[in-house]
């Protein structure tokens, strides 16, 4: 089974990136990157997803686990300038794309005060009570750029249609017990829900995440609708951005990839 590969100028920007990565990303892990993975590029892929062909189902979701589950760690603090990497944007290298506010700002304006960007769990941290522990709480699969205040307003809500417009969020919606994302990253945020609940499975001293169909799961380690996240997968499906950012995960920080971003199909298969 072979995967789809990287645009163009999608493989470009991941060499650039590459080029300019390593003392930064170096820095904020917990054990040093294999350089294998950067040398070899989008060709390490090719056998990566070999134990999950020909499953489906339940055995697909416990043979993806096998693999996603090896990576290296980037701490909390390293978290800042790895999504400077990965979430610049392709037309203005100084700026990250924030997730769901769309905005492209200045890389240097992260931090907690008004109109910063700051670290965006998408899987809320509270929802099976990780908080920032290396581990779930660092993982990039899951974390990206967004305005403090949009942040705030997302808190640890489940993901729903509907409500009202969410201030410096066009298209984000909200209500009191879910947020809806803008259209252009519906299954971006879908997609990293599901490797989530496929990368922790409990077996490594955290909770085994899983999805659901509720919203207001609080403190359990679940989150919802996956009904809509399987709607939202298939209408706004993998774009250049999403897939870039998933080979720099793979080739400069963690060493694993989001399958989902690679093989959306899986989706309906385990779900």
């Amino acid at each position: 089974m072979r995967i789809s590969r990287t645009t163009p100028w999608a493989a470009g920007l991941a060499a650039v990136a590459l080029i300019a990565v390593p003392a930064t990303a170096s820095a904020g892990q917990e054990r040093t990157a294999d350089p294998r993975a950067a040398a070899t590029g989008s060709a390490a892929i090719e056998p990566y997803y070999a134990a999950a062909e020909g499953k489906t189902g339940a055995a697909l979701k416990t043979a993806l686990h096998d693999i996603v589950k090896t990576q290296s760690k980037v701490s909390y603090d390293g978290v800042w300038n790895a999504l400077k990497v990965t979430d610049q944007d392709p037309a203005n290298p100084n700026n990250v794309i924030l997730l769901y506010s769309g905005r492209s700002q200045s890389k240097s304006t992260n931090g907690g005060g008004a109109n910063d960007w700051n670290r965006e769990h998408v899987w809320a941290k509270s929802h099976g009570d990780f908080g920032t522990a290396t581990g779930p709480g660092t993982d990039l699969h899951h974390l990206r750029p967004e305005d403090v205040s949009v942040n705030s307003t997302r808190g640890n809500k489940d993901f729903d249609k509907g409500g009202s417009p969410v201030s410096e969020a066009p298209g984000s919606l909200t209500d009191s017990d879910s947020f809806e994302p803008r259209d252009a990253v519906k299954g971006d945020v879908a997609r990293m829900l599901l490797y989530m609940a496929v990368r922790y499975d409990g077996g490594d001293g955290f909770a085994d995440l899983e999805l659901n169909d509720k919203v207001n799961n609080g403190s359990a380690p679940a989150m919802g609708r996956i009904s809509v996240l399987k709607q939202w997968s298939q209408q706004d499906p993998p774009d250049a951005f999403e897939k870039r950012r998933n080979q720099v995960i793979f080739d400069s920080y963690q060493h694993n990839r989001n399958p989902f971003i690679d093989h959306p199909e899986w989706v309906a298969s385990i779900w």
